[in-house]
This record gives structure tokens, sequence and C-alpha cells, in this order.
């Protein structure tokens, strides 16, 4: 995670490549989408940078945004088991507890993510920081059964929130 806080204007100044490495973990392993959104700069505000960023991800190919959901870990998954999860991704999980389940709290969710994968070809995204534990897997047991259509519409979605919270924390907005 960022231990160093930037400004808007900082980011407006700084050349392509160093505009898409400070802002390369907003988006979880997909630089390509503040890659995409270096044309729209200068940027006026953290709305106008996000928003530059979300459309760059939803105007991307299926298979672009796939690979984007895919980047992302199960919650309690294997890579936090593994300890591989991103700074970003530890901080957002260990926030609401997930890095301290009980063991049926641990079995569920991985019932859960498995069938949740089966199911749609991604891990179940979910904005963790704006939920509680509880919210989390009512929001999980709700949405597993989904069509996979609204699923990847869910999934976009939360990523863009995901983004969101941590560009504010980027920038100390």
């Amino acid at each position: 995670m960022q231990s160093v806080t930037l400004s808007l204007a900082d980011l407006n100044r700084m050349g392509a490549t160093d505009f898409v490495a400070s802002l390369s973990g907003i988006f979880e392993h997909s630089p390509w989408v503040p890659e995409r959104a270096v044309p729209k700069r200068p940027f006026g505000s953290l709305d106008s940078l996000h928003g530059a960023m979300v459309a760059a991800m939803w105007a991307a190919s299926e298979p672009e945004k796939l690979v984007l959901l895919r980047a992302h870990p199960q919650l309690a998954g294997k890579e936090a088991d593994a300890g591989t999860l991103t700074a970003h991704s530890t901080s957002e999980q260990d926030s609401v507890g997930l890095t301290r389940l009980s063991a049926e709290e641990k079995a569920r969710i991985v019932t859960l993510n498995a069938a949740y994968l089966e199911r749609h070809g991604f891990p179940f995204i979910i904005a963790v920081k704006l939920r509680s534990k509880r919210q989390i897997f009512e929001a999980f047991e709700a949405r597993v059964s989904n069509p996979r259509e609204i699923e990847l519409t869910a999934a976009l979605s939360e990523v863009g929130k995901i983004a969101r919270i941590r560009l504010e924390a980027l920038l100390q907005a």
C-alpha cells in the first residue's frame, strides 16, 4: 500500500509512466486502467480521476474485464492463508475481520468461494470497507446464485467502489 500521500496536482504533473505506477494498485493488478486514463489529464477533482478510470474499466472488452475481476483475491481465501494478498487487500479484509474468522465462518466462506467461482468464473468481489462482516456474508449468500451477467455487472460496480476507497486513501481527499 502507498505510504506516501500524493496530491491530484502531483498526479497531473507526472509523466505517464509515473502516473500509472502511482495508481497501479487502485485496480487490483491492473495498471492498464490508469494507463487508459492518462489522456484525460489534467484532472480537476478526485471525482474526475475516479470517473475516468471507472469509465476505462467499463469501456474495456469483456475478456479484459474478466482478467481484472480474476486478479482480485477470494475473500479469506488461499491468498490470505498464504500471506500473498496485496497490502490493499490485506488491509481491507483485515478491517472487517475476514482475517480472523471462526472455524464455522471459515468453512462457510470456503464453500461460498468455491460455489461462486464455479458458477461465475471469477471471485466474489465486494467493497468490504463499506460493510460489516455480517453484511458481507449476507451479500455473498444472496449473490452466489445470481445469473452470471448480473454478477459481472455487480462485481465491476464493486471494483469501482473499491477503487474510490483506495484513491481517497492515496490522495487523502
